[in-house]
């Protein structure tokens, strides 16, 4: 991940910087990428994934993946195979760093332990629901629970007693006693642990009560010696508990361990960041799980979900992902990131990569007429104009072609350049061709074939006597052709802020019902038979495109990356022969 440095420095930089000038961690950098297992990553994570990683990298430091696994409800091993693939392929590397929050279950309940002897925490006999009436408004501070002053002996039985499985789920939980007034209700004697009979998928069923994620998350990053705590700006809130949590297991112990409860343990620093938001789509787990559970979409992986998995099944890079996220910076303050920045990142680099090959997505049948039968020319075809490093190949040129069902109007509009009635126009790497007659369906009144001639002088070059055509467009020999199905993807979400909807209305109510549009009857040009899934190409015209893993020996499926930049005029512009 060194391909992408920002320009300048940001904040979280500039704590580093002090840090290391002060000795603060003793020169360490040690960051890690947290997820929850309860669902694929999306391109929110990957910004994370991008920054921890790389400060790591930029600081010669350790990173870790670390999974926090401590809702085995939400929790499936297929998370976890789909989080470490997609974080690999993004470029971390976390050499024997790969843990799991539930690998210190027992560490931390040592020190919930702790804390009941310490007065600190105690076992609530409180419904969920009278805990909330219980824990007050944003105006009236919390009551205590009528547990709250239970005795130390009696909170470690019974927190011994859940362990063990001796009451239903629901029933008691074990909290902290800290403050039922503050303003953050973080502090309002949070829950630490609750009583959940269900089976871990890394833990297997080891344990029955759960520690809550805000309980586990700065032990995590405590005990593997994380030196700054990278999280998104929802959890700045959160850090006053944390702290706290820390800060009561440290009370009493000493740094070389000569006190009553032992040697102090490492108090990580949080630092908070902006999360990325971006246009035409969500960016929650959740809502997420809710598309692919509902059938608005086909899967974790389907090209709209703006999931890691979905990206690179569309055909983005790993390169363009990190491109886009160093483009898009670091910030202290929340924003909607419009979502053709991501799209400029992968055209920028497939612009640059991708080899340029003839498509006809929805094809219209040409006979040349004065093409003489049988034969077969070879023309030379540029590979990529951006990089003349990848050559040329041969097109095949017959009597039987297809193009494209819009590049013909049998009363062609003002300003349309394209084949109509006795026009001459340019095909791609071959010859001038003029439409002299069609051919319609009488049923329909469909235009089914045009009869063109050719001028064999016009040969890749342009015509002798002088004279210009206004278009050019692409073409497939009929002969030739390989069949293909092509998918075109658009906005998952037909509005940029699809969540801003009234009270009451459900945001599933912005998807767009065109997101996808399936062309069964493609024709290409023979030279991408055999591509294999993931294979990057520009259909010429069309856009940037990626076979996808649903292809076969016998059909290739394409998926469209992205559409191209240029307008109509500037791509004939770019093709008109010099």
């Amino acid at each position: 991940m060194h391909d992408a440095a920002a320009p300048s420095r940001n904040f979280i930089q500039e704590i580093i910087d002090h840090d290391l000038e002060t000795n603060r961690w003793g020169g360490r950098v040690h960051t890690r990428f947290p997820p929850e297992p309860n669902g694929y990553l999306h391109i929110g994570h990957a910004k994370s994934i991008c920054l921890n990683y790389g400060l790591a990298s930029q600081f010669k430091g350790l990173f870790n993946l670390r999974f926090d696994d401590t809702n085995p409800e939400k929790e499936e091993e297929e998370y976890v195979k789909s989080i470490i693939y997609d974080v690999g392929w993004l470029g971390a590397k976390w050499d024997d760093r790969l843990v799991f929050a539930s690998d210190y279950f027992e560490k931390m309940y040592e020190f919930a332990v702790e804390l009941i002897k310490k007065g600190k925490a105690y076992v609530c006999d409180l419904t969920p629901e009278q805990m909330s009436q219980y824990r007050g408004t944003a105006t009236r501070p919390g009551r205590p629970s009528p547990n709250r002053d239970r005795g130390v002996d009696e909170n470690l039985d019974l927190l011994a007693r859940m362990r063990a499985g001796e009451f239903p789920d629901g029933s008691r939980t074990l909290r902290a006693k800290i403050d039922l007034a503050s303003p953050n209700f973080n502090l309002r004697d949070p829950v630490m642990y609750r009583i959940l009979h269900a089976e871990h998928h890394h833990a297997r069923d080891k344990w029955c009560i759960y520690p809550m994620y805000d309980w586990a998350h700065g032990f995590e990053d405590s005990i593997e010696g994380i030196t700054h705590s990278i999280c998104t700006l929802e959890f700045e809130n959160h850090r006053p508990l944390y702290d706290w949590f820390i800060n009561v297991v440290n009370e009493g112990r000493t740094a070389d361990g000569s006190g009553p409860w032992g040697k102090k343990i490492h108090h990580p620093q949080q630092i908070e960041f902006a999360r990325l938001e971006l246009t035409h789509t969500v960016m929650s787990k959740r809502k997420l799980l809710e598309l692919v559970k509902g059938n608005h979409v086909k899967g974790w992986d389907d090209p709209r979900m703006p999931t890691i998995s979905g990206l690179r099944r569309r055909g983005y890079t790993p390169e363009s992902i990190r491109a886009f996220c160093a483009d898009i910076g670091v910030a202290k303050f929340n924003s909607v990131i419009e979502i053709v920045r991501l799209e400029n990142a992968i055209r920028d680099e497939l612009n640059k990569t991708a080899p340029r090959r003839m498509a006809v997505l929805r094809p219209l049948k040409v006979v040349i007429t004065n093409y003489p039968e049988g034969q077969t020319d070879q023309l030379d075809a540029v590979n990529n104009p951006e990089d003349a490093s990848m050559g040329s190949r041969k097109v095949p040129f017959s009597r039987e072609l297809y193009i494209e069902r819009d590049d013909f109007r049998e009363e062609p509009p003002k300003g349309y350049h394209r084949l109509a009635p006795g026009r001459e126009i340019r095909f791609r790497w071959a010859f001038f061709i003029k439409c002299e007659s069609f051919v319609k369906d009488p049923a329909t009144g469909e235009v089914t074939e045009l009869h063109c001639t050719y001028d064999p002088a016009t040969r890749g070059g342009d015509a002798p006597d002088g004279r210009k055509v206004k278009a050019t467009i692409h073409w497939v020999s009929a002969a030739h052709a390989i069949d293909a199905e092509v998918r075109l993807y658009d906005h998952l979400f037909s509005v940029p802020r699809p969540e801003d909807v009234a009270d009451g209305v459900d945001y599933k109510t912005n998807l767009n019902a065109n997101s996808l549009e399936v062309l069964p009857a493609a024709k290409l040009e023979p030279g991408l038979a055999g591509s294999s899934a993931g294979t990057r190409i520009q259909f010429e015209r069309h856009g940037y495109f990626s076979v996808d893993p649903d292809s076969s020996a016998q059909r290739l499926v394409f998926n469209r990356t992205v559409s191209l930049r240029d307008t109509w005029a500037k791509v004939e512009k770019a093709n008109a022969p010099k």
